[in-house]
């Protein structure tokens, strides 16, 4: 039981990526008031906890009734990215789909897709399916990684004092040029299943 946890929480932990967020998610909070920046990562963590939770406990079922399939979920995640990346490595003021006037990310793009992205659920599902009678360990170890991910987001502001605005975009940029290979992979392999598929 313990071995199936500490897997599950190392899996969903590399799912989760909270590190190769940070560029993304330090993008986003620059139209954020600093005062609020920490309320803003624990609500967006919340959410993407709450959502990778739902579909942990029902996701297929969801599917099944909705009738999507896991690749229409691969193939949306990715162009949502790629709509991301693009404007990261171009650098707009709403760099990531979020205004420069001060308002808040609210759900998209912290919460969906960067943490809980098409990966993050197809993952809780597949852990859900293999070994339903371990639900329980699959919510403790989801629990303990996206508590992880948002003391690595906590840490955001830091690292850009440290690093300096400069060393962080030409980081957003690069980060933009990863992220538009990681969305073509999705898409790709969304149709791929899709195209696969009896």
């Amino acid at each position: 039981m313990q071995n199936d946890f500490l897997s599950a929480f190392i899996l969903l932990l590399l799912v989760l990526d909270p590190f190769g967020a940070l560029p993304v998610f330090i993008g986003v909070m620059r139209s954020v008031a600093p005062e609020r920046r920490r309320l803003v990562a624990l609500r967006e963590t919340a959410i993407a906890f709450g959502l990778l939770l739902a579909f942990l406990l029902a996701g297929r079922g969801f599917l099944q009734v909705m009738r999507l399939s896991p690749q229409s979920l691969e193939v949306a995640g990715g162009v949502i990215l790629l709509i991301i990346a693009l404007r990261m490595v171009f650098g707009h003021g709403d760099a990531v789909g979020v205004a420069s006037d001060g308002s808040e990310p609210l759900i998209v793009p912290l919460a969906v897709p960067l943490l809980a992205g098409p990966s993050a659920m197809a993952t809780v599902m597949l852990l859900a399916s293999r070994q339903p009678q371990h639900t329980l360990v699959w919510i403790a170890a989801l629990l303990l990684a996206m508590l992880v991910s948002l003391v690595v987001l906590l840490a955001a502001d830091r690292l850009r004092r440290v690093l300096g605005e400069p060393v962080i975009a030409a980081i957003e940029r690069l980060m933009g040029l990863v992220l538009t290979a990681v969305a073509i992979e999705m898409i790709l392999a969304g149709m791929k299943q899709y195209l696969a598929a009896p």
